[in-house]
């Protein structure tokens, strides 16, 4: 079960950089698009790195119930930490909906919303990371 612990967790610190990156990638696209830039890379760079952090969703949802189904549903901790687990999916949802829009030359939101924005997954992770090491309850 180490094992396949050590993957859950390769595979989460490996979707969590996507998730940290992506909306900057945002905020490049719609200041660049506003100065007049070619932003035709970024959109790019965002097709390509929504894949792969969605692999590795895959990759750690799939091992974090390969865990589940080892060691059991127990303690409060789990509850909450899957909560917030539930969130992070919608975040990572809600990414694909702002990247559809850059693929289609509709993203309006500005720069400093996409700064906000990046900050999310963050106040999502952290109870994670609390409710596994420490488990409170």
């Amino acid at each position: 079960m180490l094992w396949i612990k050590a993957f859950h967790i390769l595979a989460m610190t490996s979707w969590m950089a996507g998730i940290f990156y992506l909306p900057r990638i945002f905020v490049h696209y719609v200041e660049g698009r506003e100065a007049g830039q070619d932003v035709a890379r970024l959109q790019i760079m965002g097709r390509k790195l929504y894949g792969f952090m969605t692999i590795m969703a895959v990759f750690t949802l799939a091992l974090g119930l390969w865990l589940w189904l080892g060691y059991g549903f127990t303690g409060g901790w789990l509850h909450a930490k899957l909560t917030f687990v539930a969130l992070l999916i919608g975040y990572h949802v809600w990414c694909r909906q702002y990247l559809r829009k850059m693929q289609q030359d509709t993203l309006t939101r500005s720069g400093r919303y996409f700064r906000l924005f990046n900050e999310l997954p963050l106040l999502i992770f952290i109870p994670i990371l609390i409710f596994v090491v420490v488990k409170p309850f």
